[in-house]
């Protein structure tokens, strides 16, 4: 039995993002020969259980978040070293690979994310200490996951290394059967930040009058309160504060028309593969992540003109639509589905 110990997440059960949606699905859907061990943080979780699903838990008494995910990351790292596999999802601890490297006999599999250092968010420091472990975890892993086909191709252009590209699943949200007479809203869903095309959707919507549901952390940033000022004003726009419970999920995403995706950066998103599963139209972004992840056969848009003629002209767009929505599913099924990642990661151990 290979003992495969996870670095980089909040933990389990998973309450926080992709990658923790993705340590939650890789322990449910694990092999028997498979034992994991899981790093959580501390702070996130106030019951402190030793198992799940299977997987043992052990906690680090840090945020896996903002500036603590460094040292926590690397704390991770040294309690991993008696491990046959560590896998790191994220690169904000891999400064220490080196060292793990040295001391240790584990393989080393690293899940880069979506170019990190690129994010607009980050200043410049932040952006060459990002890209400086990113080269660190290239350089020190055995394999490199990729989680879209652009950052493999990144990954080979920049380092003359072939990633393995990993999507993530999505048919965990399906929690009953999908409303086909959907209400008249189109749904967003995202972190609210500028490269999420956040202002670009909201200002073609209070310019267009169809009715927009957009769920996201709106108070979590100086970005996300400028929003709400600008735009809480549109009766046809209903600006959500962020929902984590999968059922409340379920049933907006079930009942929308159509939903908007406006990620420019970061991969393969899974807030894209999880709608993807509900064959609904999907209006996307213009960028290779997306085209990519949709195999070009969603709407996509460059900007508020482009967006308003997909929403100005859906009786003329309908079959198209509707193509769209069964693509879409078709994608998710045949790529997008748990046990099918776990697989792959398990053929990499």
């Amino acid at each position: 039995m290979k003992k495969i110990s996870i670095v980089g997440t909040a933990g389990i059960p998973a309450c926080y993002g992709g990658f923790e949606t993705l340590v939650e699905n890789l322990t449910a859907y694990s092999s028997g020969t498979i034992k994991y061990n899981v790093f959580c943080s501390g702070k996130t979780y106030e019951k402190k259980i030793g198992e799940y699903n299977g997987a043992e838990l052990t906690y680090i008494d840090l945020n896996a978040n903002g500036i603590q995910s460094i040292p926590y990351d690397i704390l991770s790292l040294l309690q991993s070293r008696k491990s046959d596999v560590i896998l790191i999802l994220g690169i904000s601890g891999c400064i220490a690979l080196p060292l793990i490297r040295l001391i240790s006999n584990a393989k080393i599999i690293t899940n880069i994310d979506g170019l990190e250092w690129k994010r607009n968010k980050w200043n410049y420091a932040i952006k060459k200490f990002l890209k400086f472990s990113e080269w660190l975890a290239v350089k020190f892993s055995n394999v490199v996951i990729a989680d879209n086909q652009e950052i493999t191709k990144y990954v080979k252009e920049n380092y003359g290394i072939e990633a393995v590209t990993i999507a993530y699943g999505g048919d965990h949200v399906l929690q009953g059967t999908v409303d086909v007479s959907a209400d008249d809203y189109y749904l967003s869903l995202c972190r609210i930040e500028p490269e999420n095309n956040v202002e670009l959707i909201l200002e073609t919507f209070s310019k267009s009058g169809n009715k927009l549901k957009f769920v996201g952390n709106w108070k979590s940033s100086e970005f996300g309160k400028k929003m709400i000022k600008k735009y809480c004003e549109f009766s046809n726009i209903e600006m959500i504060a962020p929902i984590y419970n999968i059922d409340q999920l379920f049933e907006l995403r079930s009942k929308c028309k159509a939903y908007v995706h406006g990620h420019s950066a970061g991969g393969t998103n899974p807030s894209l593969v999880e709608i993807m599963h509900f064959a609904k139209p999907v209006l996307a972004f213009d960028c290779a992540f997306n085209r990519y992840t949709t195999d070009n056969t969603a709407l996509y848009f460059r900007n508020e003109l482009d967006l308003s003629e997909i929403l100005n002209n859906e009786q003329m767009l309908s079959e198209q639509l509707q193509n769209c929505a069964l693509s879409m599913k078709a994608i998710a099924c045949s790529r997008y589905t748990w046990k099918t990642i776990a697989e792959s990661y398990e053929a990499l151990y």
